[in-house]
């Protein structure tokens, strides 16, 4: 580490190689901080005003020692700012022109005072160059971090916040380079306080919720990254002290990042929010940020996944559960929703139990499942878990049946009220047959849980039965309803075909009555036609001892065409 005398040596060696040069000798000394520089007073004065006022203003008749420790920037700034008073070149950069703006303020190195001075070279550079690109000017924004109270007062940072967010906005409308959010990548190197200028201006701007929580997103998992991207928790053990200054400071981190959420509830995706309330109960931040996060997940859990839930529910090392309040709080939240919503949709009070409802009870019950093992979990918390979800949004319940018997095993020395407590969850007449079949063999279920899945299946054969008879009348009572439709389509061809045959005789006998000469033998063929045309009505007849059939009918001399043939039946 340099001592102050090295520093004072080494000031003066810059200095000297642009300053002892000239022929005239120094004849005031600069002093900034520890450092001192040896200058000439008419070179300071001829582009600094508040040298100029200083100078003027000393009661001294000679002022030979001018203390500048004031300046922002420090003693590496002033040198800039003094060679620039002598016309010696030095490099601006977006690191340094935040810097050098507010140093030639703090001189009023300003153009009125001498023209193309500090400040409107600053000013030049700052408007073609540093604000021209995204990087440029979050790069001259984080700058500002120690400059707050000179860079606030020109109004440097809300320029620069207006550069960021403008092309932020640009950027995310209308990509320039892959990947399309490598401009989230940019603001999170921000301070928190900058960053919420941005995100605030953004808003102003009209940008769409999810731009910014993208934004949001990248920059908490770059801020807590040790919380929120280390799903292992790999060297976060659960004994660490929560009153740590880094946890002081990542509490606060967080709840100034919730503090930034949209309105939109579904911005963020299940598993970034599920890994930050994770992070909330870690650090337990204020109440009000873990309800937000809470009734955001609540508001999107049918999206959600049992991971998610076990997120939320273990240490970062694993080795115990977390306070499962917090999962209950999330699918009661969710169920009071979907109930206010049926109401809403349909006037209806029952439980509800949409599509989303019964994704999210097999994700409930595959939960139950994977925490089930655990030895320090107790009953009033695995069942004050299973009751949330509305009975009628199981159609079976051989998923929680599963979580049951996990728990059951793994608690091996509960009486039989404790496991009677335990099973009351579920409903034995729920259960898909091959579940029946493996409680009634179960020996760690009570007894009267298994009675109820041995009767349920005699109810169900007895059932079956039933079903079966009434299928057995329905068939037949429609058998029936067809024949006697088929018999009244017959007496109707029946009674066509004889007023068709009573025309012919009548037709005949006209033209019998209208002949002349008529014989014997054309008496005899009278009788023999009528006796043909009788013979024939009668074996028409299909009732005629109980025959059905009309297969033998013959048409005698009567071009007669013969009915459909069809089956018959007596009514």
């Amino acid at each position: 580490m340099a001592t102050p005398n090295n520093r004072l040596s080494l000031a003066m060696e810059r200095t000297g190689q642009w300053v002892f040069s000239q022929d005239i000798p120094t004849d005031v000394i600069v002093e900034v901080g520890e450092a001192t520089f040896s200058l000439h007073k008419f070179m300071l004065v001829a582009k600094s005003n508040y040298i100029r006022k200083l100078i003027l203003e000393s009661k001294e008749r000679e002022l030979t020692r001018i203390d500048l420790s004031d300046i922002p920037g420090g003693p590496g700034i002033f040198e800039k700012t003094a060679k620039f008073c002598y016309g010696v070149n030095f490099e601006i950069t977006v690191h340094n022109i935040a810097v050098l703006r507010c140093a030639a303020e703090f001189l009023q190195m300003t153009d009125q005072y001498c023209e193309n001075n500090l400040a409107g070279r600053t000013e030049e550079f700052l408007t073609q160059v540093a604000f021209f690109t995204l990087t440029g000017a979050v790069t001259v924004l984080k700058s500002c971090r120690h400059l707050l109270t000179y860079a606030d007062d020109i109004n440097i940072v809300k320029r620069c916040v207006e550069a960021v967010s403008a092309k932020a906005c640009s950027e995310a409308n209308f990509p320039s380079r892959s990947p399309p959010n490598w401009w989230t990548e940019e603001l999170a190197v921000l301070d928190i306080d900058f960053f919420e200028r941005v995100i605030a201006a953004m808003k102003q701007r009209g940008a769409k919720a999810l731009t910014f929580a993208a934004a949001l997103i990248t920059y908490t998992e770059r801020a807590l990254r040790d919380l929120v991207r280390d799903h292992t928790g790999n060297g976060i053990r659960s004994s660490d002290p929560d009153d740590s200054d880094s946890r002081s400071k990542q509490r606060k981190l967080l709840e100034a990042i919730v503090d930034l959420f949209p309105s939109d509830k579904a911005a963020f995706p299940i598993h970034f929010l599920s890994c930050l309330l994770r992070c909330a109960i870690f650090l337990r931040p204020s109440a009000s940020c873990k309800s937000e996060l809470e009734k955001r997940i609540s508001a999107i859990l049918e999206d959600g996944t049992v991971d998610n839930l076990l997120v939320i529910s273990f240490t970062y090392d694993g080795e115990r559960l977390f306070d499962l309040e917090s999962v209950r709080r999330i699918v009661s939240g969710f169920v009071e929703k979907e109930k206010s919503n049926a109401v809403f949709a349909a006037g209806d009070l029952r439980e509800p139990s949409s599509a989303a409802m019964q994704r999210v009870a097999k994700t409930v019950d595959a939960y139950l499942a994977e925490i089930a093992a655990y030895g320090d979990l107790g009953i009033s918390k695995f069942n004050g878990i299973a009751i949330l979800i509305p009975k009628n949004a199981r159609k079976v319940d051989d998923d929680l049946y599963r979580a049951v018997d996990i728990y059951l095993k793994a608690h091996p020395k509960l009486d039989e009220i404790e496991r009677e407590k335990v099973c009351s969850v579920m409903d034995p007449l729920k259960l898909s047959y091959e579940a029946r079949v493996h409680a009634s063999q179960n020996k760690r279920l009570p007894v009267q849980i298994v009675l109820h899945a041995l009767y349920y299946d005699q109810l169900r054969l007895r059932s079956g039965k039933e079903e079966r008879d009434v299928a057995a009348e329905k068939n037949q009572l429609q058998m029936d309803v067809s024949l006697v439709r088929e018999n009244e389509e017959l007496r109707t061809e029946l009674t066509k075909m004889k007023m068709y045959i009573s025309d012919l005789q009548k037709n005949a006998a006209n033209a019998n009555s209208q002949g002349h000469g008529t014989t014997s033998s054309g008496s005899a063929k009278k009788t023999t036609f009528f006796s043909s045309v009788s013979k024939t009505l009668g074996k028409l007849n299909p009732f005629r001892n109980g025959s059905k059939d009309t297969t033998h009918l013959e048409d005698g001399h009567v071009d007669l065409t013969k009915p459909r043939r069809r089956r018959f039946s007596v009514s």
